[in-house]
This record gives C-alpha cells, structure tokens and sequence, in this order.
C-alpha cells in the first residue's frame, strides 16, 4: 500500500496540525501472530443489500493443523451475523463476540488433515469499529460509494480494503499476514456493473432478473489481506504482457486516457521480472481507480485499487505523469508483500521498503540517475523528522499495526536498500533478492531471512549493518571539517559524528586537484575518525560522501568557491543541487550569480527548475538571466521548465509579456496554461476572466481547477460560485502558493455569504465530506468548527430562503457529529 500521498499528509499537517500526536513507544511486544490452523482454500458467495450497506455471504473455509491436534478453530468475523456453522452438512456449535468465531469442530484433526468449514452470514460494515491506516478512518473492509445513487457527483461503486486486518469484516477469516489461501469468489452484481478480483475470471452467469454472477478464481496462495472486490460501471481498457492480460478499470469519461495513465505497466512487469531474476508468476495484472479510496493505492493481489487522484488527461501527463511511481511501488508489491509477505506487522520492511525501492529503480532504468537520485532526495525529506529518528526499521513494540505505515517503513526503508545495494554491487544484491524470493515463494519472510539470502550470495557478513539499519533507529549526522596543510601537501577530513547511537559505514571521498577527481574509499568506524590524503596541487573541493549514498545529515565547511567548482564539476545530482540551493543564497557574488545562470541549462529539467525557482530576477544586473528565462518560457523541451520560466516572468509584472503569457494559454501543457493563466491575471483581468470561463471541458476544469477558481474569486464570478465551494477545502488548505490560499479563504467568506441553495450545499458537502474521511486525524472538529461559522452566517442572512439555508447547513453537522 502507498501511503504517502500528498493530500493526505498535507491535509493532516495543516488541518490537524500534526500527522499524529506523538506516541510513546509501547511495552507490549507485537509477535508474529500464533499459526494454528493453517488456511487452505477460501470459498466465497457474496451478494449486497445496498440500502442496508450489508453483504449477505457464504463461505467455504478449508484449513488444516498447522502443526499440533485440534479440536477448534478460531476466526477471526467482524460485526457479522452469524446465521449458520456447519461441517459436511452438520452444524456446529460456535461462540461469537463480534469480532472473533470460536468453533467447536466435533472432531480431532491432526497435521496433515484438512476440513472444510461452511459459515452463512451477513456482514455489515457500518457497524465495525476499529482503527483504520493512516488515511483510512474506519477500517471497515467494505465500503459502499453512494450505493442509493442520490449524488450526481458520484458513481455508485463498491469496493475492498484488507490491509492490515480488514478484509475479515466481509467474509469470516484467520486474518493474519502470515496466513495464504487460494481463492474462489461467486459476485452477484446488477448487470449494469463490472466486477473485479483476484485471479481470472472463469466464467459469468445471467440471473435472469437483472442481476449476473460473476466467479473468479484464484489458483494461488495469496494473503487474506489481498484479497479484493471491486464494482461499479467502469470502462475497461485492455493491454497485455507476453501472454497475460493487463488491464485498467476507469470511469467512462477517462477511458481516452487510461493507457496515457497506466500504459508503462507492461514495461515495468518486464523491468521487475528482469531485475528480480523471477518472472511475475499471476495469472493477471488488473488496476482499478475507485472513488472516495483515500489510501493512495492497494496492491491487492492482480487487482490493484488506485485513488482518484490517478486520474490524469494527456495534457496532465505530457508534464509528468504524477502517478508512475505509485504504479510502479504496486506493481512490485507482486514480488515483495504478495509472492513472499511479511510474516508480521512488525517486519513490513520487507513489504513496504522495497515497495518504496523500486520507484528508485524504475527511475533509474527509464529515466537515468538524476532523475533517480531527484526522487530519493524527496524520499529521505519525507523521512527526516525527530519522531522517525526514534524508531528501528524492524519493531515490534507499538501502540497499532498501523503506526507501522510511516516514514521509516516506507522512505527510510527505501533508503537503506540503497545502501545495501551500493554496499553489495548491483549484481549480488539481484541474486540476493532472487534466492530470497524463490526460497520464500507462495510464503512469509522477515528482515533476518533477507539478510541471509544477502550473506549467502555474497559470502559477506551482514550482521553490522542490519542491527544498525534494521534493528535500531536514527542515523548519521556528520560535522566534517577539510583542512589543507599547503607545506606538508595533506588535506586531513575529520568526521565527527554528533548523533547519540553510532554507525559505521562506508564513505567515498573525492579530491579535485583538476577537474577529474582522486577517490578514495574509506571506513568510518569511530564516532571520531580522521583522514588524510597527500596531494600534488592544492585541491579545489574536497567532497566527502561522493557517492551520494549514505543515509546522513551532513554540515561541512565548504565555502562558496567550493560550491562553485561543485556545481561545475561534481557529477551527482545531489552534488548539483546542493551547490544551487547554497550559491543561490549568495548572488550578491558575481561568480554565484553567473553559476545560477549556468545552472539554468542543467541536463537534469528538475535542477532547471530549481534554478529558474531561486534565480532573483530583481537584481540590477538580471537582464541577461531575464532573456535567457524569456527563451526557456518558449523553448525549454520540458513543460514544467517553461512553465517555472512563465512564473519568475510574472514577478516582474512587465506587459511586454502578455502576449507570451496568451500564448502559454494555448499549450497542450496545464502546466503551462496554470502559471501563463496565473500571470496573466495580474496585468490583463479581463483576458485572464475570458479564458477561465472558456474552459468547459469538466475534465479541463478539474485539472485547472487550482488556477481557475482563483481568477473566478478575483472577478466575483457569480456563476461559478457552486463549482467554487465544491472544491473549496482543497484550495483553501493546499494551494501552492501563499496568494492562491488567500483567494481561496477569500473565496470562502464570499461563497459562506451566498443565498443560493447550490452553493451552500456544495460548500458544506466539501467540509463534511473531509471531515468524515479524515477523522482520526481531529479535521471532523475543524470541519464543526467551520461549518458553525457559516451556520451563524446564514442565520443573519435575510435570504427568503433563509430556513432552507440553515437546514442544509445543520443537517452537514449533525453528520459530522454523528461521524
């Protein structure tokens, strides 16, 4: 599952002020859970009441002794009703709590035995409570979207979410990770709908009543937590690799794009089959975009669940295709948390991490080192904060199972792989990964068995470094002084380590006597260490960590020269950026300032955009980076580079520019038309207004959206004032620049003033709407808080329809109030 998707955390970060409170380390050890029983086969009949928002099941349970006699089973059924027990046609006793089924099998089974355990119940979703993901609230396993079809907005669709211990609230259970059963899944659906699950589709069977029941079968072992239903009316768009069929499953209107969106994937199965050594071994490989899903994606077992924010047209993707990487992270779930999955909560690492790892490789394999290496320095900012410092990669002392989703599983786990990879050579890391997924297929595996695969691959010992990675916390944070002694031709590194725990590790360091650098590779074993090197001539930069591979903070004493010969020699994008981010503090120096220049034609697009983002165009002497920017806003072959060029331009407020902002309004490129559109607003209103109200295209609009409405609330637009408070919690709270959140919150008081009845429904329907989805996060209690303020808004109104005004208002915070 990826979890790190930016609304979520941006919304909880600034609506909720914190992500989460700070919790303790807990003092219960979380083991791997206790293997009894062990799953075999899981039969399923499913059918929905959609007013009730139940799902009336049978199941079909087939287990045998893990490895003592048994006379009992236990699983694991959340708020069901439990109609019937039975066992070759006899019925059981049972005891049931609402949330576990202790059966009483009337027999002794020994290992080796298996039994077959048939459960009719009805399992209702709306009644479970229990602690959901980090973006989830209820982690209810089953969830109706509009299933009355009352919103216009919305599709009614059903789908599932097991991750972590969810999906026994829709069919009976042992709901562990480090259980595996083959499948069988009868859906009856209305005809108007498609189904999706794990496996293949075998065969479809026409009610003759307006319903068809779909089976799909799944021959191989898979977690319960993979497990996966999704319908509604999708269009589905067909694609293949080798002989398997890969397919994707969107809503009618994005069906032109559905291959601009998810057309790498059949690459990407063949990079990762290649990388791994094992070939993708499933039957299918199935994508679905869903509404309402707020967990950024699910990697259930060839049927992966995607967000909305998937969705994307052509004129989103020719800038960049903002879900790749999250394509890519499920997709390699198939090898890493669902061929060989985590045995335990406590040991997700060896799900998430590589999940997380192989958006780096993908990177890597398509689009080279930099734009690699860009990615991975996103990564590591999402892992840096004080209370990821105190976790170890591997735990199992924690409050929930779902603390286990954060920065440490995902973004630092990513990282140390990087590490170990580096450490490893390429090759030996692949043949490690190889020998630990095969020797662990269709299974579990932990931190200490991939460990082993390393050693035994590369015949080096591993222990250092995964007690200091897996089995502790923190990392490195390095004070490093270079000292060149100009009479005894020696340049001393002294490393000084600053952080409470040590760490020992590998360190590259390169010194620039001309251009091309002596390396020398050396290893930091103390928590003071000190190195010295003879040279010939005086060294122009002395570059320690060259390799850019370590997990570290690190503060030098580099000076601005240093800097500048950086940027200029040192190949790294880490190297680079650090270099811009350090001379762009200082352009006041002509050389820093000319170097920024330079940096404007970086191979790498994401430093030209860094670049043009840092470059002060107010300066005096600016008028040679102006015209080199005035080329860029035309020329540059990546949009997102034209498109930061269009909005330094802006700054100046020249309207010599108009006619290149007008042009920039005719680009295939959003991005492009967002910051041409924003520019324009400032010198021509009218222009500006003119264009925003020529996009009617409700796909252009929504990806514009964060642009448009801006202008709408500029002009007073009345007749966009229902698609304004629509979206209004969004760009209130996530817009990306500080004028954008102004004109949102601007926005607010005017639509929270209006009498129209649109309006006030859609602006309550938006704060309600997130306060639901992210209540555990307390954003229910800002929403309260805000829709209070517009109740007393409309209370002074002297609107004829005043009452119906109110109405509307209280009836979104009675929902609130009753979560």
């Amino acid at each position: 599952m990826k979890l790190r998707v930016l609304f979520v955390f941006l919304f909880l970060g600034i609506f909720a002020g914190t992500a989460q409170d700070k919790k303790e380390i807990n003092s219960i050890y979380r083991a791997e859970r206790e293997k009894i029983n062990d799953l075999v086969h899981t039969k399923l009949k499913v059918g929905f009441d959609y007013g009730k928002r139940q799902l009336f099941g049978e199941a079909w349970i087939t287990l045998e002794p893990h490895f003592y006699n048994v006379s009992e089973l236990e699983l694991d059924a959340k708020a069901m009703l439990i109609h019937k027990v039975s066992r070759n046609g006899k019925e059981l006793k049972y005891e049931y709590d609402g949330n576990k089924l202790k059966i009483n099998l009337a027999n002794i089974y020994t290992k080796g035995d298996q039994y077959t355990i048939y459960i009719k119940y009805t399992a209702r979703p709306e009644e479970v409570k229990q602690e959901g993901s980090a973006a989830i609230n209820d982690a209810k396993g089953l969830y109706f979207i509009d299933p009355d079809g009352t919103d216009p907005k919305k599709p009614t669709q059903i789908w599932t979410q097991g991750e972590t211990e969810s999906s026994s609230c829709w069919f009976p259970t042992i709901d562990s990770p480090n259980q595996k059963s083959t499948q069988e899944i009868y859906i009856t659906v209305k005809d108007k709908y498609v189904s999706l699950s794990n496996g293949l589709l075998i065969n479809q069977t026409d009610n003759k009543d307006g319903t068809r029941t779909d089976y799909w079968k799944m021959d191989q072992k898979h977690a319960p937590y993979l497990f996966f239903m999704g319908i509604g009316e999708f269009s589905v768009i067909k694609d293949n690799w080798k002989n398997i069929p890969v397919n994707y499953y969107v809503e009618k209107e994005y069906e032109p794009f559905a291959k601009d969106i998810f057309g790498l994937t059949p690459e990407m199965i063949q990079f990762y089959s290649d990388y791994t050594g094992v070939e993708y071994v499933w039957p299918k490989y199935s994508q679905m975009i869903a509404r309402d899903y707020v967990s950024g994606a699910m990697e259930n077992t060839t049927a992966v669940l995607h967000m909305e924010r998937a969705y994307q047209t052509s004129s989103d993707i020719i800038d960049e295709n903002t879900w790749e990487n999250t394509i890519a992270h499920e997709l390699f779930h198939h090898w890493f948390g669902d061929l060989v999955t985590t045995e335990s909560w406590g040991n997700l690492t060896v799900n998430e991490s590589f999940a997380n790892y192989s958006e780096y490789l993908w990177q890597e394999y398509k689009y080279g080192a930099d734009a690699a290496d860009a990615h991975r320095h996103s990564e590591i900012e999402g892992y840096m904060s004080p209370e990821n410092e105190l976790k170890d990669l591997v735990r199992f002392h924690y409050n929930s199972r779902e603390d286990m989703f954060d920065g440490v599983s995902y973004q630092k786990g990513g990282a140390i792989l990087h590490m170990l990879r580096n450490y490893l050579g390429d090759s030996a890391f692949r043949e490690g990964l190889k020998l630990y997924l095969n020797d662990h297929k269709f299974g579990t595996g932990e931190a200490h068995q991939l460990r082993l695969a390393l050693e035994e691959v590369s015949g080096k010992d591993l222990n250092w470094f995964f007690n200091q990675w897996y089995y502790s916390n923190g990392h490195p944070k390095l004070d490093i002084k270079y000292t060149v002694s100009e009479s005894a031709n020696i340049v001393s590194v002294e490393i000084k380590q600053k952080q409470d725990n040590f760490f020992q590790f590998p360190l590259t360091i390169d010194i620039y006597e001309d251009s091309k650098p002596k390396s020398y590779d050396v290893w930091v074993d103390e928590k003071n260490k000190s190195f010295s090197f003879k040279y010939t001539k005086k060294p122009h930069l002395i570059n320690a960590g060259a390799d850019r591979v370590l997990l570290a903070e690190i503060k030098d004493n580099k000076t601005l020269e240093n800097f500048i010969y950086q940027y200029n020699n040192a190949p790294k994008y880490e190297d680079r950026r650090e270099a811009i981010e350090f001379i762009a503090e200082n352009q006041k120096d002509e050389q820093a300032f000319l170097t920024l220049i330079k940096a404007l034609d970086d191979k790498y697009y994401g430093l030209r955009v860094l670049a043009i983002q840092k470059l002060d165009v107010s300066k005096p002497n600016a008028k040679t980076a102006i015209k080199k920017l005035e080329n860029i806003a035309v020329n540059d072959k990546k949009t997102l580079v034209r498109a930061a060029a269009i909005s330094q331009l802006e700054i100046l407020e020249d309207a010599k520019y108009i006619p290149l902002f007008n042009k920039g309004l005719q680009s295939n490129s959003n991005a492009v038309k967002r910051s041409s559109l924003m520019a324009l607003s400032k010198l021509d209103k009218e222009a500006a207004l003119k264009f925003a109200l020529s996009v009617d295209n409700e796909l252009d609009k929504k990806s514009l959206k964060d642009v448009l409405i801006p202008v709408y609330i500029l002009n007073k637009t009345e007749s966009q004032m229902p698609f304004i408070a629509d979206n209004i919690v969004e760009g209130m709270f996530f817009a990306d620049t500080r004028a954008k959140s102004n004109a949102y919150k601007e926005g607010f008081q005017w639509v929270a003033a209006s009498d129209d009845k649109e309006v006030t429904e859609n602006l309550v329907n938006n704060f309600v709407n997130a306060g639901l989805q992210y209540k555990q996060y307390g954003v229910d209690k800002i929403s309260i808080q805000v829709l209070e303020q517009v109740l007393e808004i409309k209370k002074e109104s002297n609107s004829a329809n005043k009452g119906e005004l109110i109405k509307i208002v209280q009836d979104g915070l009675e929902k609130l109030k009753k979560g």
